[in-house]
């Protein structure tokens, strides 16, 4: 077989050329041929192929104890670049193969092909005689001006198809930084650029995180500020370790990187009767991007952990229905680990696709985020992750934002053939600058259950209808409609203001009867930030005010609650508190610090044999069983008085993968009128350390 096949090689239909097509063609040029005449150039080529291999062929032993005679007929190609490089080789042993290989990537660079001035690929064909007696002087075949039975041009393409993926490979150029990814959102980073996005004049809007890259790339300069945090790294595990991806890709129309996910720390709870806190994270974070319109970002989570006991009596107490223990507030349902700790896979991912400057649409399984402040009495990412789809447009002075999700409720009486219940959100968000300084919003959410087999009502799939219309109109009890609004006004490139409004009932004549009725179900933020603060660069202190009434949030059909896996997706205390935050920020190259200090107080149940109503505080319960129905404050129930304070500081090992090194410290005290079984007195000193990605909020401050 071998024996009919190279001499079909070497048998070429030859295409007619016109004579004047040699003006036009050139053929790959050795440096020994650069003063030969251009009609002599491809036999000079040829040549020159030809004693390479006579000169440095060597044919495998194991052939010559066989005194095999035959050829090896080689496919090679001289790239735009003038490296050669074999595209197939047929020979009746693989040896031969490596051995035909070897020798033409001997062969040096040289001028490429070109075709009217401009560079080409081209292609040969050449068959090599074993032994190397029988090989003569023989014209390399141009596979372009030939036909051939051996293999043909499509099989060839598909033969040279993987090889030439390499050929496509460019320099990674750090595309997230300008892509449709969004940018992780945790407070602490998004400080970074806060004042980028808020000096007088920019049309910017800042309240739907988290924001785009392509977003905020136009305020803030991304590159600019990793190759000011660069290090000098000369090997591969200093340039991995200190500045870049573990793995980055990028093609001519295609990015991808992967990174480790760590969240390894250690610490004590000084109150605790446990020896240690610990929490081990580890997992995988790949993003990537096709064109410039469409990203995907994916992680994986795999932790084990044990947190200070309050922490740990809160996981226990919004457990969900089933055997596990616990539901770790921010991340999901856990399993025991050991005897007091616990297990908590978490998975996240969104495809992110752009079709034009106007319009952004995600679908994934992560969180959300509506305001300007620390909290959100909108909509807030202190519940688990959860699937979503959303469509962000963005034209003139204006951003409409439109989120659709699928959410749990996990709890023991709502539970139907061990399967929890499916509930729906829909809400949408519009921001308008209505001047250089002044933004104003609306906002607008609802919910309901897949009653009657109802499913997800494609009635609030519109995404500029009126929410409180349809849900008056699907029946008495179908849902819960939320309306709010926000605005912010920037005094000045360094100090704005913000504030929201979350109204969640709508009678209105009990609102303003002035008995503080039960119906007044409210909530407003107030807040302030300051940059440069006391002109120090990258100071950042935000000052903030949070109340809400009791009952708000919550319903009297209690599946219908503004909640997820027993969170609330608005403010994590749910209802019927008031605090007041302050928190510091400042970072210095790779170093940060952050401060935060939250005094609280908040109206707790009682949940004794002789109390049992509802004093507004916890959104799950039915609202029906409160204790009266005016004279409702802020604050009934069990008064419990809070004070959380935090500090925080670190280095930033990676900014590629926002791999950082920290120490926490935080203090916690916990002071109720009324001690029962689930709510005492309570004072915690909680001190940890270690290294993690961070890419999202932890909330300890409940």
């Amino acid at each position: 077989m071998k024996r009919f096949v190279a001499p079909l090689v070497l048998l070429f239909q030859l295409i007619g050329f016109a004579q004047e097509n040699s003006l036009y063609e050139r053929p790959p040029v050795f440096s020994e041929c650069d003063r030969s005449k251009i009609e002599d150039l491809q036999h000079c080529f040829d040549e020159q192929v030809f004693r390479h291999i006579k000169e440095n062929f060597k044919v495998p032993e194991s052939l010559k104890a066989k005194k095999y005679e035959g050829e090896a007929v080689a496919l090679f190609e001289v790239d735009t670049t003038g490296h050669f490089r074999v595209m197939y080789v047929d020979a009746i042993d693989n040896a031969l193969k490596d051995e035909t290989k070897r020798v033409f990537a001997k062969l040096p660079k040289i001028a490429p092909a070109t075709y009217s001035g401009r560079k080409v690929f081209k292609q040969y064909s050449i068959a090599i005689g074993i032994p190397l007696d029988r090989f003569k002087f023989t014209t390399a075949k141009d596979l372009s001006k030939a036909q051939t039975n051996v293999i043909s041009q499509r099989e060839l393409a598909a033969k040279r198809e993987f090889d030439s993926v390499n050929n496509t490979l460019t320099a990674y150029t750090n595309k997230a930084l300008t892509s449709q990814l969004n940018i992780q959102f945790t407070h602490s980073d998004y400080a970074r650029f806060d004042r980028a996005l808020n000096v007088v004049g920019a049309n910017s809007h800042t309240a739907s995180k988290p924001f785009l890259y392509a977003e905020v790339s136009k305020y803030h300069d991304f590159e600019a500020e990793r190759e000011a945090l660069k290090k000098p790294a000369d090997s591969w595990l200093g340039r991995k370790l200190w500045n870049e991806h573990l793995v980055q890709v990028q093609g001519n129309d295609y990015w991808f990187t992967i990174d480790p996910i760590l969240d390894v720390q250690t610490g004590k709870d000084f109150d605790a009767d446990f020896s240690s806190t610990f929490n081990n994270t580890r997992g995988v974070l790949i993003q990537g991007g096709l064109g410039k319109k469409f990203n995907f970002y994916s992680t994986i989570f795999e932790s084990q952990g044990r947190f200070a006991d309050y922490v740990n009596r809160y996981a226990e107490s919004i457990r969900a229905s089933g055997p596990d223990p616990a539901l770790i507030p921010g991340r999901g349902i856990a399993k025991r680990f050991k005897e007091d700790a616990f297990d908590y896979p978490v998975a996240e991912a969104y495809l992110s696709y752009s079709p034009n400057a106007f319009l952004n649409l995600q679908f994934g399984h992560g969180k959300n985020f509506i305001g300007d402040g620390y909290r959100s009495l909108l909509f807030s990412d202190v519940a688990s992750p959860h699937p979503f789809f959303k469509i962000n447009t963005t034209f003139w002075k204006l951003k409409y934002t439109n989120t659709f999700m699928s959410l749990r409720d996990v709890r023991d009486e709502v539970i139907e053939d061990k399967a929890f219940l499916t509930k729906y959100v829909a809400n949408h968000y519009l921001s308008w600058n209505a001047s250089k300084r002044l933004n104003v919003g609306l906002f607008e959410s609802v919910l309901w259950t897949n009653s009657n087999d109802r499913g997800f009502d494609l009635n609030y799939v519109n995404p500029i209808i009126f929410y409180r219309a349809i849900e008056f109109g699907t029946g008495q009890g179908a849902g819960n409609a939320l309306l709010g609004a926000s605005a912010k006004y920037k005094f000045s490139d360094n100090v704005n203001v913000y504030s929201q409004f979350i109204l969640d009932e709508f009678s209105l004549g009990d609102i303003t009867g002035g008995e503080k009725s039960w119906k007044n179900k409210y909530g407003y933020q107030l807040g302030l930030k300051y940059y440069n603060a006391l002109n120090v660069k990258n100071l950042y202190l935000q000052l903030e005010y949070n109340r809400v009434r009791p009952y708000t949030y919550s319903h009297n059909t209690i599946v219908l609650n503004y909640a997820h896996n027993n969170q609330s997706l608005a403010h994590l205390w749910g209802a019927n508190f008031s605090e007041l935050i302050l928190i510091g920020r400042y970072r210095y190259k790779r170093w940060f610090g952050d401060a935060k200090a939250i005094l609280g107080e908040r109206g707790l149940d009682f949940n004794t044999d002789t109390d049992t109503f509802s004093y507004g505080g916890d959104i799950f319960r039915d609202e029906e069983d409160r204790p009266f129905d005016t004279g409702v404050e802020v604050g009934q129930g069990n008064a419990t008085k809070s004070l959380y304070a935090n500090l925080k500081a670190g280095y930033l090992i990676n900014p590629a993968s926002n791999l950082k090194l920290f120490v926490d410290l935080t203090y916690r005290s916990f002071d109720p009128d009324f001690t029962t079984a689930e709510t005492f007195k309570n004072d915690t000193v909680w001190l940890s350390f270690g290294v993690r990605t961070d890419l999202f909020n932890w909330y300890f401050d409940f």
